[in-house]
């Protein structure tokens, strides 16, 4: 039973499928970084921009 266990170990640490889905699980959390961080500067700039031409229409209407 170890001996089995022991194979399947190795046969696991041998095979090329682990460290590609590994490195593909990588980028997808650096893609999905770079979006969350692009979206988030995106919605920052729009809310400033929101805030500024309501604060100029504010003050040529009053």
């Amino acid at each position: 039973m170890l001996s089995n266990l022991k194979r399947r170990v190795v046969e696991f640490l041998k095979a090329e499928d682990g460290p590609t889905a590994v490195e593909y699980a990588v980028m997808l959390a650096l893609i999905i970084v770079v979006c969350i961080a692009a979206i988030s500067a995106l919605g920052s700039n729009a809310s400033n921009t929101f805030s500024y031409v309501g604060n100029k229409v504010n003050t040529t209407s009053s």
